[in-house]
């Protein structure tokens, strides 16, 4: 396995953080007092505010971002480009996707768009990596 294919791994695991920041430290209160309610899961983070509402919406954008990464990473590797470049592109993806999120929960959101088009870019740059080369 490439480190390119590990780090798809790692773009689907992302969101699910995400979903527990939002979830952390709401556990232990009833739902009847605001606490998380697992019966309405998206009904109780649609009422959140502040951090908890911006990790829900970090863990919808990194499922949009998914397929996207996925797809290119595959494709790359289909047209015989899985090497050193399409790796450090998809580490590159990684990293900046693991900022975005950091700046979506610290409500940086000018910043936060510009790395969001810096990752689309570099994923752009994955799925044609292999036929450039």
């Amino acid at each position: 396995m490439t480190i390119a294919l590990f780090c798809i791994v790692l773009a689907a695991i992302m969101p699910i953080v995400c979903a527990g920041i939002a979830k952390s430290g709401s556990f232990k209160t009833h739902p009847r007092d605001g606490g998380y309610d697992n019966r309405n899961p998206r009904d109780w983070l649609s009422k959140q505010e502040g951090y908890r509402k911006w990790a829900n919406a970090a863990q919808d954008n990194c499922f949009e971002a998914l397929p996207f990464f996925a797809a290119a990473v595959i494709v790359n590797h289909v047209l015989g480009g899985a090497g050193v470049v399409a790796n450090a592109l998809a580490v590159t993806f990684i990293v900046l996707r693991a900022l975005y999120v950091y700046l979506y929960l610290t409500g940086k959101q000018q910043i936060r768009s510009l790395v969001w088009v810096a990752a689309f870019a570099v994923n752009v740059a994955i799925f044609f990596a292999a036929s450039v080369l």
